[in-house]
């Protein structure tokens, strides 16, 4: 039996409340009795029959989305903050608190020494982003304001790390890469956001310096423009300069560098993801809009 009796969910808040010691890192520090209560619910697919518990304890895990441990952090934290959303199980004014409370962290010049904080802040950030989309609850001013802090956030990444055996997943680029798709999939998305969208995607796709992507960043940074290309928001000619601003500074006759390898290598992961998500797309106008241009890339790499 999980926590859906009224007894043992008063013991969780009070263990929960109790628990949340500070550190030089971070503000989730739980006790290993709180820790089994967490794996217990992800054994009992997240249910938590007490709603108010819920949406506490949902904000409440905010703070562990920095967590140094990644089975803490991303496992049970964020996947039951995303659990919860995608099953339209947090309120209105639980959304909007997690919105704003992560936004800001996106926006700190250091969040955590380890790096592990806005990574996760943009993928639940990505998951409040999906849930406005699939039920709008943000205003336009609102909405507005995510894509400023989201592409504010892609665009200074320069932490490129990914995976590493004892602390996880960081991937700062792929994270706010999902961001940007969720927000590329929002009907509201007017061209002047759709272009911050596409600037700042642009920004990483090949990143400056000798940084070869290896955890599938191409993809994850591929799939809001292939979204963005089934709008009509972009015809042709606005596709042929944009996909020609990422080959601007790949040159036919440069010389072979650790720069040039890296440049080359970073655009063909995100080209032909693309290329054949448009090959398979079923859609012929959003093949037509962007196809050629990325056809044409392609043959000059």
């Amino acid at each position: 039996m999980y926590l859906t009796k009224i007894g043992a969910a008063i013991a969780f808040s009070l263990l929960l409340a109790t628990s949340a010691i500070a550190d030089a890192n971070t503000a989730c520090s739980p006790l290993p009795a709180m820790y089994h209560k967490l794996e217990a619910l992800k054994a009992g697919k997240w249910q938590l029959a007490d709603e108010a518990l819920r949406q506490t304890l949902a904000v409440e895990l905010l703070d562990c989305l920095s967590a140094p441990d990644p089975v803490l952090r991303d496992d049970l934290a964020f996947t039951a903050i995303s659990t919860w959303m995608r099953a339209k199980q947090l309120s209105t004014l639980t959304l909007q608190r997690i919105n704003t409370v992560l936004q800001p962290r996106l926006n700190t010049v250091e969040l955590d020494a380890a790096g592990l904080g806005k990574p996760f802040a943009a993928l639940t950030l990505a998951e409040v982003a999906r849930a406005d989309r699939v039920q709008k609850f943000l205003s336009d001013d609102e909405l507005d304001q995510l894509i400023t802090t989201g592409t504010k956030y892609l665009s200074s990444v320069r932490d490129y790390r990914g995976f590493s055996a004892p602390e996880g997943w960081r991937h700062g680029v792929a994270h706010a890469a999902d961001l940007m798709m969720q927000l590329a999939l929002n009907p509201r998305l007017s061209k002047a956001q759709a272009d911050r969208l596409l600037a700042a995607i642009a920004s990483q796709v090949a990143p400056a310096g000798e940084h070869f992507y290896q955890y599938h960043e191409g993809e994850r940074l591929m799939a809001p423009v292939f979204y963005l290309a089934r709008k009509t928001l972009h015809d042709n000619a606005d596709w042929e300069t944009w996909v020609a601003s990422l080959m601007a500074a790949q040159k036919a006759d440069e010389p072979t560098t650790q720069t040039s390898l890296a440049r080359r290598h970073n655009l063909a992961g995100f080209l032909l993801p693309l290329y054949f998500s448009l090959q398979e797309s079923t859609d012929a106008a959003q093949r037509a809009r962007l196809l050629p241009a990325v056809t044409k890339a392609l043959k000059a790499l």
